[in-house]
C-alpha cells in the first residue's frame, strides 16, 4: 500500500499581548480568504498576560502562497502587537538541519536513522564535528561531514569556520548532538531560536566532568535529559522538552550512562520535531508547545 502524502499546509504561529477578539479576529482573516483551518491550538500565560496560538490552514484553501500569506498578515499582527517572530511556516518546504558532533555518536545515530526512516522529516545538510570520529557513519548516509579542529587557545578561528560550514546551508535548525563544545556569545546569537542543545537533567546537582559518576555514588532514583535552546547563558535556555527514566540500587555507572544516552536521543529527537513542526513559542526563557 503506497502511502498519500499530507496535504501541503501553512502553519502561522506567534504571540501578543491577551485581550478579547483575537481568536475572532484570526479566524475572520482566515475565512476572508476562505482558509480551512484543520488545527488551532491556544494558551494565555496568566503571570504574564500573554496570548499563544498556532494555526494550521491547508494550502489549497487559499489563494494565494506562504509569501502572500505573510504579506498578507502583517497587517493583523501588527494590530495585534504581535511579537516580531512571528511566522508562517510551509510544510511544503522540508525543513534543513546542521548537525554539530564531537566524539560521543548516539544522538546522530538515532537522528540518521529517523530520517532515514522517514520518521522524522528534515534534510540533515551537513554534520561538522571537532573530531573525525562520525564521519564514516555520516557519510555512509549520504551526508557532507566536515572536520573542524579546536586547537588550544585558539577556538575562535574554528567557531569561524563552523559558522561559514553552518550559514551556508542557512537551516531551520542547528543541532548540537552532544557537541562539546561551548559556542560564544555571537553564535548564540545569530542562531537564536534555532540552535537546540542536549545534555542529561542532573544539572545544576552535577557539574562537571563524569555526572553518572557523581549520581552513582549519591545514589540517585531518577536521570533523565533536557533538550533546549541554545543562548550565551550556559545549559539555561528556554527548555523544549525533558524526560526521566528510573535507576536503582542495583545498576551500575555504566547501566546509568547506557539508560542517559536511550533517554537523551528519545528526548533530542521530540524537541527537534516539534521545532521543525512549528510547535514550539519561546516568550523569555519560557516556552509554550503545542
Amino acid at each position: 500500500m503506497v502511502a498519500v502524502p499530507d496535504p501541503q499546509r501553512y502553519v502561522l504561529t506567534f504571540g501578543c499581548p491577551d485581550r478579547t477578539g483575537i481568536i475572532a479576529r484570526i479566524a475572520g482573516f482566515l475565512a476572508d480568504h476562505g482558509g480551512m483551518i484543520v488545527e488551532a491550538a491556544y494558551h494565555t500565560d496568566p503571570d504574564t498576560g500573554w496570548f499563544f496560538t498556532r494555526q494550521v490552514v491547508r494550502a489549497d484553501s487559499l489563494p494565494f502562497d506562504a509569501v502572500g500569506l505573510r504579506e498578507r498578515f502583517a497587517a493583523v499582527a501588527a494590530e495585534l502587537s504581535a511579537e516580531s517572530s512571528w511566522q508562517v511556516r510551509d510544510t511544503g518546504e522540508r525543513p534543513r538541519a546542521v548537525v554539530l558532533v564531537s566524539t560521543a555518536g548516539h544522538c546522530l545515530y538515532d537522528l540518521l536513522g529517523r530520517v532515514a526512516s522517514g520518521e522524522l522529516d528534515v534534510e540533515i545538510a551537513a554534520v561538522i564535528g571537532n573530531h573525525t570520529a562520525l564521519a564514516d557513519i555520516t557519510r555512509a548516509h549520504g551526508i557532507p561531514f566536515h572536520h573542524v579542529p579546536f586547537a588550544p587557545g585558539d577556538k575562535a578561528a574554528a567557531f569561524d569556520e563552523v559558522r561559514k560550514l553552518v550559514d551556508e546551508h542557512d537551516p531551520h535548525a542547528v543541532v548540537l548532538a552532544r557537541f562539546m563544545q561551548i559556542l560564544p556569545t555571537d553564535l548564540c546569537e545569530a542562531w537564536a531560536g534555532r540552535a537546540i542543545n542536549i545534555h542529561h537533567s542532573f544539572l545544576p546537582s552535577f557539574i562537571g566532568a563524569r555526572p553518572y559518576h557523581q549520581a552513582h555514588v549519591r545514589g540517585v532514583k531518577l536521570i533523565g535529559a533536557t533538550c533546549h535552546y541554545v543562548t550565551a547563558d550556559l545549559d539555561a535556555g528556554p527548555i523544549i522538552e525533558q524526560d526521566v527514566i528510573r535507576v536503582d540500587h542495583g545498576d551500575s555507572v555504566d547501566d546509568m550512562v547506557r539508560k542517559g544516552r536511550d533517554i537523551e536521543k528519545v528526548t533530542l529527537a521530540r524537541g527537534l520535531r516539534w521545532h521543525l513542526e512549528g510547535r514550539v513559542l519561546v516568550h523569555g526563557n519560557r516556552t509554550v508547545v503545542f
